[in-house]
């Protein structure tokens, strides 16, 4: 039953997408750049994420509700570095709509406006899901989320002209008051800095980049694959060298790794939003940096 009310709410809401008065369409791959976009573009767009924040963007599936949305759009933007690599192919292939192809102005990739961190610098499937253009969790340094809007506001702009001045207001309004945070945000993340992470995954290169915190470990032996107890072992001995001040996995990790060295190692388990809505508290852009800090700043008095 809750499969087939589902799947009505998601086609009552491709109608409701595809029949909007005046207003253009946005699909967002992830959560980040559909706030983004609601940020900039207000009553001017109606916007869909592909996605949410209790899922890991590299394992979905380009469902039919989904096709339906992204058939009727004027604009999608997504992360880009392969992320999407399953499965966005399929649904753009699928959608048959030739404004959001790539190449188009209603194609946008935010990976494409940001410095990549971990780009390597040789390739081999035995080093597991390892991206060829760099770490794609850009959207944990608030400098790539400003960089981003700047790429997306042009955009705007330049498929919905008549709407141009209304988003460069809103960029303005927008770009003032994430400046104003982000400079609340580093004053209140002062103490974090130099604090050791052992990541499940690296979610969180460009959190600990921007914020002065060290990388210590990550849960996986290689990117995407689940940890045996050997390979925890010698994480354990790295601890025993290096030690650390938290165990960070995202909310749709698999909990047993985290807590099994926790349990050895006394290091408390924080676990954080990658995106919006990951957790509840991380509702849009601004309250998931807030949301991410405190969650930081609480371990440190554990």
């Amino acid at each position: 039953m809750h499969q087939y009310l589902q799947a009505f709410v998601f086609s009552i809401l491709a109608l409701a997408f595809s029949q909007g008065a005046c207003a253009h369409h946005i699909v967002a791959c992830e959560p980040e750049w559909a706030a983004l976009a609601k940020e900039l573009g207000g009553e001017k767009n109606t916007v869909y994420s592909a996605t949410t924040g209790l899922q890991d963007p590299h394992h979905i599936e380009a469902r039919p509700s989904l096709i339906a949305m992204a058939r009727n759009a004027d604009l999608l933007i997504c992360t880009g570095l392969g992320v999407e690599g399953g499965w966005l192919p399929i649904l753009l292939a699928n959608s048959g709509n030739p404004r959001i192809q790539r190449g188009q102005p209603g194609y946008l990739e935010a990976g494409d406006y940001v410095l990549k961190l971990d780009v390597p610098t040789s390739l081999d499937r035995a080093q597991g899901d390892v991206h060829a253009l760099g770490n794609h969790h850009i959207q944990n340094d608030p400098y790539n989320i400003l960089l981003v809007a700047d790429a997306l506001a042009r955009r705007l702009a330049e498929i919905n002209p008549p709407n141009a001045a209304f988003y460069q207001a809103r960029h303005q309004a927008f770009s003032a008051r994430w400046n104003e945070a982000i400079k609340r945000w580093e004053k209140q993340a002062a103490p974090l800095r130099g604090m050791g992470v052992v990541e499940h995954h690296k979610a969180w290169t460009y959190l600990c980049h921007w914020l002065g915190m060290r990388e210590i470990a990550t849960l996986e032996p290689k990117p995407g694959i689940e940890p045996t107890i050997g390979y925890l072992q010698e994480v354990l001995a790295i601890l025993q060298r290096d030690p650390a001040n938290v165990i960070v996995p995202a909310p749709y990790h698999d909990p047993r790794a985290a807590n099994w060295l926790a349990e050895r190692t006394k290091i408390p388990v924080v676990v954080l939003p990658t995106t919006v809505g990951g957790t509840p508290q991380a509702k849009d852009l601004f309250s998931l940096f807030d949301d991410t800090i405190q969650r930081l700043l609480e371990a440190t008095k554990r």
